[in-house]
């Protein structure tokens, strides 16, 4: 079995920043929208986005959830000084606000959110139990929760053929950075321990595709 190897929590570094914000995200971000459509979102007033990044997700959701008002944390600037002009340039300000913040630790209140969900952020955490606890004391008793993620390949050569596959076209910084998240990634046997033993042990494991999974409950369940 490969074995976990972290990666920086931080992505700060404006050039860092640049060249994930530079990547192809779009199917996988739509897919990730889709599913929380599927799982109830619209349904919600309040949603938390944990690691929001350059801020795809919550653009991407504002369309089809008009009633919806997202506070989308990071807790590297360049990320949000992105994803500030992003939400502008779409109109969103005031139903998407942005905060710098560490998703292991919030300045926010007990159930307070109606939906909280995170895009490929756990891979990037030491710790990764202290941000899933922080989920759950957050959301309010049958919220709904999607934690997606990438899971660790189970050998070296899993690990290079899924970079070849996926960020073949990339350039090589890109194709880096692909190789190290999958490479800090938690497994499913994982991830289900952790949220088992950080109070999300109502939240059901899916392997969606080849690389990504979801710690995920519908809302109302």
């Amino acid at each position: 079995m490969l074995q976990r190897i972290l990666e920086l929590e931080v992505m700060d570094d404006p050039a860092e920043a640049a060249a994930y914000d530079a990547m192809d995200h779009v199917q996988p971000n739509m897919a990730f929208v889709e599913r929380l459509l599927e799982l109830g979102v619209g349904r919600c007033e309040k949603a938390l986005d944990l690691g929001t990044g350059p801020g795809d997700i919550p653009i991407l959701l504002a369309a089809p959830t008009q009633g919806l008002h997202i506070m989308a944390v990071d807790l590297a600037k360049s990320m949000l000084d992105r994803a500030e002009q992003k939400v502008a340039l779409a109109g969103l300000q005031n139903r998407i606000r942005l905060a710098q913040m560490d998703v292991k630790a919030l300045d926010l209140p007990d159930d307070s959110f109606d939906a909280v969900f995170s895009n490929t952020i756990l891979h990037h955490l030491p710790e990764p139990a202290a941000m899933l606890a922080e989920a759950a004391r957050v959301l309010r008793p049958g919220g709904l929760l999607l934690i997606r993620d990438l899971y660790r390949p189970e050998s070296i050569e899993q690990l290079n053929a899924l970079v070849d596959l996926h960020a073949g076209d990339c350039d090589n910084e890109q194709r880096r950075l692909f190789a190290e998240s999958l490479h800090a990634a938690l497994t499913p046997d994982e991830l289900r321990e952790l949220a088992q033993a950080n109070g999300l042990g109502d939240a059901e494991v899916v392997v969606d595709t080849d690389r990504h999974m979801s710690l995920q409950v519908g809302a109302g369940v």
